[in-house]
């Protein structure tokens, strides 16, 4: 009974004419689109009328719900607005960087990577280098700063391939569907699941006084993703061969912890609150520095992050990745000073997602690597001669 009254109140003539057999529906569409805003929900809702069987509406009442409408269509309208500012602000950095990445890419196809061992070390390429390396060149720059100590040609790395194919590396397939999950790249079925599993099987082969550890897959995943496969198992050799890296894939204790030695000097230096919590915490820089390490921070940082933190790692050396942790504490330390040894040890091995490029490479900025006039070379090499 209620509806049909309802339908017979909706049905009558309005001032279009409308005919008492017309739809329901006809009347309101018509007077929404008089709206001056049509929004989304429910909310013009509370200007209609109370259905036949309902008391109706006061005179106050009506305007008081025009006036609440009117105030919830100026707040979306609001939203609505600076939503809008908000892509544009996004669009126009977006071009901003893509136009700063085109103009940085020229100069070094043109002028630096012609002239590679003149301008490698000039105040000029060092600072392009710091602001992040184009993609398109980043794994040439790559490949000539880590360099080829070891001679590695690409017949060895096809020998060495060929020779994985025969044996099965358990620990290896393993890992390998735990690098870059969400990439679903690497993962069996994956484009690069082979290709990954062809240059770790053939460090094995040509390594196996080193062998495989859990971690280096995340390493050779960054290089595949940047080089052509000899030229990323050439560069992956190379790089593993690096002393910290050495250090810490062989499970050398002393030298690892000569190294976390060293770091907690520069520690100290730069953040002494933090430091001061920490040992108050019994948190010790192996409880986060070892995954940070043995994956050159692929694994902690989102992956575009990560390459820029790989960009200056190449440039600089082992001391970048050590500076690269004291820029992460830096730009957590007020955090990181209200949270207690399992909250603060839980943070560090699972950093946020949305960790920007431009603040932690601020905060790394700001955290030199000097102890009173010695450099992390000094005293990195102190901490090494002490027996």
């Amino acid at each position: 009974m209620y509806l049909q009254e309802f339908e017979a109140k909706v049905g009558k003539a309005g001032p279009g004419g409308t005919s008492a057999g017309t739809s329901p529906t006809q009347p309101q569409q018509g007077r929404r689109k008089n709206l001056e805003f049509e929004p989304l929900s429910t909310t013009a809702l509370i200007l209609e009328d109370r259905p036949a069987n309902l008391p109706a509406k006061s005179v106050e009442e009506a305007q008081r719900h025009r006036q609440e409408y009117d105030e919830m269509v100026a707040e979306a309208k609001k939203r609505e607005l600076k939503e809008a500012q908000r892509k544009r602000k996004e669009m126009k950095e977006r071009f901003k960087q893509e136009e700063s990445i085109a103009n940085a890419m020229v100069v070094w196809n043109n002028d630096i990577l012609p002239n590679w061992e003149n301008t490698r070390n000039t105040r000029r390429v060092r600072e392009l280098w710091w602001q992040g390396l184009p993609p398109n060149v980043r794994g040439k720059v790559w490949s000539l700063a880590i360099g080829n100590e070891l001679n590695i040609t690409p017949g060895m790395y096809d020998g060495a391939s060929l020779a994985d194919r025969e044996s099965s590396l358990d620990l290896i397939k393993l890992d390998i569907s735990r690098t870059f999950p969400p990439l679903f790249i690497f993962q069996k079925g994956g484009p690069y699941h082979d290709l990954l599993h062809s240059v770790l099987g053939a460090y094995t082969c040509y390594r196996p006084d080193v062998g495989y550890v859990q971690g280096m897959s995340f390493i050779a995943a960054v290089l595949i993703l940047n080089l052509e496969e000899a030229d990323a198992f050439i560069a992956f050799a190379n790089l593993l061969n690096k002393p910290c890296q050495l250090a810490f894939f062989r499970v050398d204790h002393d030298l690892m912890l000569k190294y976390f030695a060293a770091f907690e000097v520069f520690f100290e230096e730069n953040l002494p609150r933090l430091f001061n919590h920490f040992q108050s915490s019994n948190l010790t820089p192996d409880l986060y520095l070892i995954d940070w390490i043995f994956t050159l921070y692929s694994k902690s940082l989102p992956l575009d992050v990560a390459c820029r933190v790989w960009d200056v790692f190449c440039r600089d050396g082992e001391e970048f990745l050590f500076r690269t942790g004291l820029g992460i504490l830096r730009l957590y330390e007020d955090v990181l000073l209200q949270m207690d040894f399992i909250r603060s040890a839980q943070f560090l091995t699972r950093l946020p997602e949305d960790i920007g490029s431009d603040r932690l490479f601020a905060c790394i900025a700001a955290a030199p690597m000097l102890n009173g006039n010695r450099k992390w070379s000094q005293v990195s090499s102190s901490k090494h001669e002490k027996t």
